[in-house]
């Protein structure tokens, strides 16, 4: 077994920090490892709380299978499923490192069940597929009102995400040098999830977005010239576009273009992402180009999307006799012939 600070037994809490030390290697965000440090504490004080001692006395040698699996009972009652799921993935690599670091004989993850989470539906933008377009149209009016307002960036935003179905991380994360191939033919270099880069086409409009953009940006600030190295998109003060700054500018796009009213709950940036599947689903991507695109690493979510838009179920159901027998009945204006 592995020894602690003191040459004894290793406590949950120095095992943690070297895990999540351990992580850097990953590249993972500071999002996700902060993710990962709340749900390794909370867990342990609950264990630590079955066994009796303080949450830094707890040992990695003392997580029993029992242990564990009490802990996230209590862990389990007051949180959604999802909720639950992070943080059973969380321990789950936690005490698999533990057991790489010989500190435990074997995972006790075995014993202790995880919650099965229903297929999230997709959340693309309410209507019949105009809300992008509006937004875009809207925005490139100048519909935001803004005490500094920047139509190029706000449209150059609305775009990527929108032609790309980039998360909001992946788009804060683009520099100029992001973006690169000959003319006609350029492409997006993106940064996912867990290091895994993709390459995204963009077609002539965007091209001319971002050229537009950025020679705005230059006379903006007074630059003669932008480093490849620098981000992609800036705020008002020309320093990277932070997560919150990013939330705003989507936010205030929708209310000022008149959409806020078609992004379903518990999505914002990530509407944007939702809508680009959708769309694309509707007009035959199959799901193995969506998983593509999108940077997923399972085919399964990319289904979701074609399913969503019930496309062979509604040629299946438009081949039903009857329909034909309708048609005669009902004129083309749609209505009853005779009446």
């Amino acid at each position: 077994m592995g020894a602690g600070e003191a040459g004894g037994p290793m406590s949950v809490r120095e095992a943690a920090e070297e895990f999540l030390f351990a992580l850097r290697v990953k590249k993972l965000s500071a999002h996700t490892v902060a993710g990962y440090a709340r749900d390794l504490r909370a867990v342990a004080e609950l264990a630590a709380a079955q066994a009796g001692c303080a949450p830094g006395e707890l040992e990695v040698g003392g997580l029993s299978g029992r242990l564990v699996r009490t802990a996230f009972a209590e862990f389990a009652g007051p949180r959604s499923a999802a909720s639950v799921n992070r943080a059973w993935s969380a321990w789950n690599q936690f005490l698999t490192f533990c057991v790489a670091e010989g500190l435990v004989e074997g995972n006790p993850m075995a014993a202790v069940p995880r919650p099965r989470q229903p297929a999230k539906a997709p959340k693309p933008l309410l209507g019949d597929g105009d809300a992008s377009g509006m937004l875009l149209e809207r925005i490139a009016a100048g519909a935001r009102k803004a005490r500094d307002p920047w139509v190029e960036r706000d449209l150059v935003v609305l775009a990527l995400a929108l032609v790309t179905g980039m998360r909001s991380a992946e788009l804060l994360g683009l520099t100029l040098g992001s973006v690169g191939g000959s003319a006609g033919d350029r492409r997006v270099q993106v940064v996912g999830k867990g290091g895994r880069t993709r390459s995204l086409p963009i077609e002539a409009p965007v091209e001319l977005l971002i050229e537009r953009y950025l020679e705005s940006r230059m006379r903006r600030f007074g630059l003669a010239a932008l480093p490849r190295s620098a981000p992609l998109l800036v705020d008002n003060r020309n320093e990277a576009l932070r997560r919150g700054g990013l939330q705003y500018l989507v936010r205030q796009c929708y209310r000022y273009a008149g959409v806020h009213d078609r992004v379903q709950r518990g999505t914002l940036v990530h509407a944007l992402r939702h809508e680009f599947a959708t769309r694309l689903a509707e007009r035959g991507a199959s799901a193995h180009e969506l998983m593509e695109l999108l940077g997923h690493a399972s085919i399964v979510t990319g289904q979701a999307y074609v399913a969503s838009t019930a496309r062979e179920v509604r040629r299946a159901a438009r081949g039903n006799p009857a329909y034909g027998v309708l048609e005669r009945l009902v004129g083309a204006d749609g209505e009853r012939r005779g009446s």
